[in-house]
């Protein structure tokens, strides 16, 4: 995993597991790896993946069941669906605008490229 210098690393392991979480990779009520398969995955110290693990579990985006591993709860999509547009409505949103307004992009313009994106994406699965 490359690692971005400008947030921390262990948040940087959520936003790996919230990733795999929309993309339905780890299903809700599914087990999935453990602190020690992902710090060896990820290439991180035990503790960082344990402090990942925690804030997610703070969070109700998975479970510990004592003895046999972590699960993603039974919400899990839909809590990180939330957690993850709000950070895009709150977050993301307002700085692309500011760009957008810097750059004389068009709303027409942005339409257009999330089209193609779309259609290239698709594209790609077949």
């Amino acid at each position: 995993m490359d690692f971005n210098n400008g947030k921390p690393i262990y948040l940087q392991i959520v936003d790996f597991f919230y990733e795999n979480v929309l993309i339905r990779r780890w299903q809700e009520e599914e087990r999935i790896p453990s602190v020690r398969e992902i710090a060896v995955m990820v290439e991180v110290n035990p503790n960082t993946a344990m402090r990942a693990f925690n804030f997610l579990q703070e969070q109700e985006v998975i479970y510990n069941k004592r003895g046999i591993g972590y699960f993603v709860a039974k919400d899990g999509y839909h809590t990180v669906l939330d957690i993850k547009k709000k950070e895009f409505m709150g977050v993301i949103l307002p700085d692309v605008f500011k760009k957008m307004m810097l750059l004389d992009v068009t709303f027409e313009e942005v339409k257009s490229s999330y089209g193609q994106y779309v259609k290239n994406t698709d594209d790609e699965k077949k």
